[in-house]
């Protein structure tokens, strides 16, 4: 829908959606019937087979694992059921793990989201969904009753819908300013709670390239730093030297800002590796470059494979992001997609955010493949939702849902959101009921998945 240029028009647009899609509505599940094995299967077929086993093998360690694995299903479910017709950049993969760490530029540790491959124009609601159904599946995993797994994905939804109506009682520049760093956390938690995060904290920030390299690599006989061979992990590959990639380098620090571009020049390309990543994305091609300035200080870069949003290719979404964000051309820049998409959801964006195309002549279908590059775990830190108890799980899920709320604000579409869901906790408990509808489909889904290894239809490869 056209989103009215103003405030309070927006808001009484959202409220007259009321009419057509009560907030109620939310709750309700329609998918037609569908294999959740073959939609594993196509996404497997354009990445690399000999990682297909370690990426079934990681999606079997629990149902919360496989559900992480799973947004291209949960894309396909969500594009049948009910949805406000409202879009904006969303996540697409807005699970409760991809929300963390990092540094700012001014090298300050913020909480924001952290994963941008699925970034898309979609409906909100979809991650409100995404994240909501993390809290309840996790929350199960943990052994959680199914009173406080609902719970935990009520609050969820209500901090989102809390966290809208703060964004919205501030300027759209007070908005687009607005970061949640760890002080701004803090007071939301609990003394438990806070001893965790200063735990995290503090493992974050020793999380830098130096950490990195010392735990990676070693000194080769020639002099140079080597990255150290962890198969499957951590590999060296035969697709191209390092005086190959030199010419790569200089095509994605062209499109950098003038002060990126210009520390770069001062830093050499050493060695390149293969790196196995997450749960999702196992199976993609994804690389890590240690590169080396003028006193032998390493830069760890990740360049990373970017497909298709699964909210275009199994959830009928446009293959775009909303507004002509991205430029169009004769193919569609998927890296480019996922870089403006971070610069826009997140409150600070890693300055070495970057994208390029390669020519792949072993990649079947289409030969150019999109990568985007950026920073490797530089400060980056996670919660161990593990570690946490239910209280703190839950207090957790609802700050991810206000940080979730903060990033939507960036979108004109938020506004319409913002009137939609108003002061009822009429879409929260709708929400939470679709969650525990969907955690039992995802316990399903988890079981066809281990049907079809005990079976041999697909093969997995454990513990690794």
């Amino acid at each position: 829908m056209d989103v009215p240029r103003t405030l309070d028009a927006s808001r009484a647009a959202g409220r007259a959606l009321r009419d057509r899609t009560p907030r109620r509505a939310h709750d309700e599940l329609v998918f037609p019937d569908r294999d959740p094995v073959a939609i594993i299967e196509d996404q497997n077929r354009e990445r690399l087979q000999h990682l297909v086993p370690l990426r079934i093998g990681r999606m079997l360690e629990s149902p919360f694992a496989f559900y992480r694995g799973t947004a291209a299903t949960m894309a396909h479910d969500l594009g049948h059921g009910p949805r406000t017709g409202v879009h904006l950049v969303a996540c697409g993969d807005a699970h409760v793990s991809n929300f963390g760490l990092f540094a700012s530029p001014e090298r300050r540790v913020v909480f924001d989201l952290n994963d941008f491959d699925e970034a898309a124009d979609a409906p909100w609601e979809w991650d409100v969904k995404r994240l909501a159904t993390s809290m309840y599946v996790g929350g199960r995993d943990k052994g959680m009753t199914e009173s406080e797994c609902f719970e935990a994905a009520r609050l969820a939804a209500l901090g989102y819908r809390e966290g809208l109506a703060a964004a919205f009682a501030h300027s759209a520049l007070e908005r687009f300013a607005f970061e949640i760093d760890t002080e701004t956390i803090e007071p939301l938690l609990r003394k438990e709670g806070r001893k965790e995060l200063h735990r995290t904290v503090r493992k974050a920030r020793r999380r830098t390239s130096e950490q990195v390299v010392r735990r990676i690599t070693t000194r080769a006989q020639d002099g140079r730093t080597r990255i150290v061979d962890q198969p499957p992990v951590t590999q060296h590959v035969d697709t191209a030297t390092v005086e190959e990639l030199v010419p790569l380098v200089e095509a994605y620090r062209e499109p950098l800002r003038a002060d990126v571009r210009l520390l770069l020049s001062q830093f050499e390309l050493v060695d390149f590796v293969l790196r196995v990543v997450g749960v999702g994305s196992v199976g993609t091609r994804c690389y890590i470059l240690l590169l080396e300035g003028p006193a032998g200080e390493p830069l760890v870069l990740q360049v990373k494979e970017a497909t298709r949003s699964v909210l275009s290719t199994y959830g009928g979404m446009p293959d775009a992001l909303p507004a002509g964000l991205v430029p169009a051309g004769p193919v569609y820049a998927q890296g480019r997609r996922v870089v403006a998409a971070q610069r826009i959801l997140q409150a600070h964006s890693d300055p070495f955010l970057g994208w390029i195309d390669i020519e792949m002549p072993e990649r079947t279908g289409r030969p150019r493949v999109d990568f985007f590059w950026r920073q490797f775990r530089d400060m980056k830190g996670s919660v161990e939702l593990d570690r946490l108890t239910t209280v703190q799980l839950t207090r957790y899920g609802e700050l991810c849902g206000r940080v979730l709320a903060r990033a939507h604000s960036q979108s004109p579409g938020a506004r319409v959101a913002h009137g939609y869901l108003g002061r009822s906790d009429a879409f929260d408990l709708a929400v939470a009921r679709w969650a525990r509808a969907y955690a039992d489909v995802v316990e399903r889904d988890y079981a066809a998945l281990e049907a079809a290894v005990a079976s041999g239809r697909l093969p997995a490869e454990r513990g690794t």
